[in-house]
């Protein structure tokens, strides 16, 4: 079973608990692995720095400074 699938049948469980003492527990153990994973601290960027880095990639692009997806694959599964 893929992750995918696996999220979904999670999400369909959880919509089936009718205690909140369980919800509350399932939200500690959620709180506690995001913060030992740093995910806690992330925060979406604003729009001023997704359009920045909209023109940075633009500029990036008309200057030459790519990678075709084919050449990153390669380089990426020989770190394996």
């Amino acid at each position: 079973m893929d992750l995918q699938t696996r999220k979904l049948e999670l999400i369909q469980e959880f919509l089936k608990i009718q205690s909140e003492d369980v919800i509350s527990r399932l939200e500690k153990i959620l709180k506690k692995e995001n913060k030992r994973s740093g995910h806690e601290d992330f925060k979406p960027m604003t729009i001023e720095e997704f359009n920045s880095r909209i023109d940075q990639s633009m500029e990036d692009s008309k200057n030459g400074r790519l990678i075709e997806a084919s050449e990153l694959k390669a380089k990426i599964d020989k770190w394996n």
